[in-house]
C-alpha cells in the first residue's frame, strides 16, 4: 500500500511550477479561516486587561510590589497571551496551544477567587479581579471547541500559583492565615482539574463547520 505522506518518485524530482505545486502540502495551500468574532471578543479581553493593570500603576506606583502580584501577573500575562490569541483568530492562523489557554483560564479564575476570599488590596480592581476572568470563561465556554484539554495538565498549570503561594505567605504583612493559605492552594489544585472535567462534557459552540476537512473539524479558537 502506498503511503500518502511520501512523495512519489515522479513527483520529487519533477522541476518547474508543476513540481513545485506538487510537493506543496496540502496544509499549506489550504484555505485561511478567519474569526472576526473571536478575535473582537479577544482584544476586548486585552484592552480590559490593560486598562486594570494601568490603574493599577497609576493608583499604587511601586512596581517591585505591583510585580509580586499575582492577580496583576495572571492579567499582564493574560493581556500578552489574548492578543496573541486575536492575532492569530483575525489573520485565520492556527490557534494558540490549549496548553496556554488554558493556564490562562486557571490563573484568572484562581486570582478572582484569591481576591475574595483575602482582604482586597489597593493593586486590585474589578476589571483585574471579576472582569477579565470573566472574559476570559465565555471565551472558553463560547469560542473555542472542547475536549482539547489534556490531563498532564492538571499537574502543570498549578505549578506556578503554588510556587508564588509558597514565596509570598510569609513575606505578607500582616501575615496571611494558614486557613487561607491552604484553602488557596487547594482551590489551586482542584480548578485545573475541574477544568479539564468540564472541557470534556461540555458542548461544542454551534459555529460553522469547515466545508474542506471530511471530519467536520471546526475552525473554533
Amino acid at each position: 500500500m502506498s503511503d500518502p505522506t511520501r512523495t512519489s518518485q515522479s513527483t520529487r524530482h519533477a522541476t518547474g511550477p508543476a513540481g513545485a505545486a506538487a510537493r506543496t502540502p496540502a496544509a499549506a495551500v489550504a484555505p485561511t479561516v478567519r474569526r472576526p468574532l473571536a478575535a473582537a471578543v479577544r482584544a476586548l479581553i486585552t484592552a480590559t486587561a490593560l486598562t486594570g493593570l494601568a490603574l493599577a500603576a497609576l493608583r499604587f506606583p511601586d512596581p517591585p510590589r505591583l510585580l509580586a502580584d499575582f492577580t496583576l501577573q495572571a492579567n499582564l500575562a493574560a493581556a500578552l497571551g489574548f492578543a496573541f490569541s486575536a492575532h492569530r483568530a483575525w489573520t485565520g492562523r492556527r490557534p494558540v496551544s490549549p496548553r496556554l489557554t488554558g493556564a490562562l483560564l486557571v490563573f484568572l479564575t484562581l486570582a478572582a477567587l484569591t481576591h475574595h476570599l483575602t482582604p482586597p488590596t489597593s493593586t486590585t480592581s474589578p476589571l483585574l479581579a471579576t472582569a477579565t476572568p470573566l472574559g476570559a470563561l465565555a471565551d472558553w465556554l463560547l469560542l473555542t471547541a472542547p475536549r482539547t484539554f489534556r490531563l498532564p495538565y492538571a499537574w502543570q498549570w498549578p505549578l506556578y500559583p503554588l510556587l508564588h503561594l509558597s514565596l509570598t505567605t510569609f513575606l505578607s504583612s500582616p501575615p496571611r492565615p494558614l486557613s487561607t493559605t491552604l484553602t488557596i492552594a487547594t482551590a489551586a489544585c482542584l480548578l485545573p482539574l475541574i477544568t479539564i472535567a468540564i472541557d470534556q462534557v461540555r458542548p461544542a459552540p454551534p459555529l460553522h463547520r469547515n466545508r474542506i476537512s471530511p471530519t467536520g473539524i471546526s475552525p473554533l479558537k
